[in-house]
């Protein structure tokens, strides 16, 4: 289960190293109208921004959100994604043309079973007309 701490860390250190400062928590599992989803001390960052902290992309947004002073020049570039948008560009379009390929190929099938159908159509007609045929000429001959 997803919780994330929101830290002010040395951009030397590892990353789940000793931090400096805890600014607040992040829950990405909460409800998006829920209080408790992100919680950021809005002084202690305006502060850390003032003497050169950088926050990541996603903290960005964040303060951006929340109006932080100082935030706005460090507001990311993306887009994040939103709930179920979690296919990529490439998985879309290997999935369109694969609904694409079954769309032809019932295409295919209906215009077989079309083209069937007529082939069985004239030949139940060119049967009639020879039938048709022999007893036309069967006739005069029992009227004579």
């Amino acid at each position: 289960m997803p919780f994330y701490r929101i830290v002010v860390t040395n951009h030397t250190s590892p990353r789940d190293s000793k931090f400096l400062e805890k600014l607040g928590t992040y829950n990405p599992l909460a409800d998006d109208n829920n209080e408790k989803k992100i919680v950021i001390n809005k002084e202690r960052v305006e502060h850390w921004l003032s003497v050169g902290a950088k926050p990541t992309d996603r903290v960005a947004l964040f303060l951006t959100k929340l109006g932080c002073k100082g935030a706005e020049k460090y507001k990311p570039e993306f887009e994040p994604r939103k709930k179920g948008d979690g296919a990529k560009k490439k998985a879309l379009a290997k999935m369109q043309a694969e609904a694409d390929a079954i769309e032809a190929a019932k295409a295919a099938e209906i215009e077989a079973a079309e083209a069937a159908k007529a082939e069985k159509a004239a030949a139940a007609a060119a049967k009639e007309s020879a039938a048709t045929v022999a007893a036309e000429e069967a006739a005069p001959a029992e009227a004579a």
